[in-house]
């Protein structure tokens, strides 16, 4: 999962992104509200952990920003004030969530993972693609209930196909969603081909022959 972390306190905004950033997901920040704007028009994110009160501007402004562009990231507000005005106004504006400074890390994770499960997952801890079934909570894959043994990046390889499916994904779209900032720095996309090669011999070796590539744009993940 890709995560923008739009806090101007840097010890949470590290604790947040470093503890995320444990179970193999990408954590971008973000310190102001311009920096957090200029992110926010540029990539896109499963989900945004945005602070009512940065230095520069007020979150809720970006936040409405962000539904007015139909951006389909979803969105935990998290901030010291607890009154219920601003709760109701976050959630109005159409946070899905609203978490009260100081939290634990674990309850917020937890949170997080809700939300995901409500907007792309429909509610439950697994998604499925005709005989490939991912288990989002143990982050496991299985093809015809048999489980097929993947790296990190190939697992979030598999579910950013199923969860675009259909639609042809760049070379640099992919590398931007795997590794986020840090894909700039990437030489080629020679990683991209290696981890794309690999993920379809596991998957084709099940029966499973759902990675085309699409010449000259990227690759899609479709059913003949």
């Amino acid at each position: 999962m890709k995560y923008l972390i739009a806090e101007d306190e840097k010890e949470l905004q590290e604790s947040i992104a470093t503890y995320l950033g444990q179970e193999a997901n990408v954590c971008e920040t973000a310190s102001d509200y311009w920096e957090a704007s200029e992110k926010l028009e540029m990539y896109e994110y499963d989900v945004v952990i945005l602070d009512v009160n940065l230095i520069t501007g007020n979150g809720l402004e970006l936040l409405a920003k962000l539904k007015e562009q139909h951006k389909k990231s979803g969105v935990i507000i998290i901030s010291a004030n607890s009154s219920l005005e601003d709760k109701l106004k976050g959630l109005d504006l159409g946070a899905d969530d609203y978490i009260t400074k100081p939290f634990h890390l674990a309850e917020l994770n937890s949170r997080i993972k809700a939300v995901l499960r409500r907007g792309q997952f429909g509610g439950e801890d697994s998604i499925t693609f005709h005989e490939i079934t991912l288990d989002t909570l143990a982050r496991s894959a299985y093809v015809n209930g048999k489980p097929i043994t993947l790296t990190r990046k190939e697992y979030d390889l598999l579910l950013f196909f199923i969860t675009n499916q259909g639609r042809v994904l760049s070379k640099a779209t992919i590398a931007e969603h795997l590794w986020g900032d840090d894909s700039d720095l990437l030489d080629s996309f020679d990683f991209i081909y290696v981890h794309i090669n690999n993920l379809r011999k596991k998957l084709t070796k099940e029966g499973a022959k759902y990675i085309q590539t699409a010449y000259g744009s990227g690759y899609k993940f479709i059913a003949d």
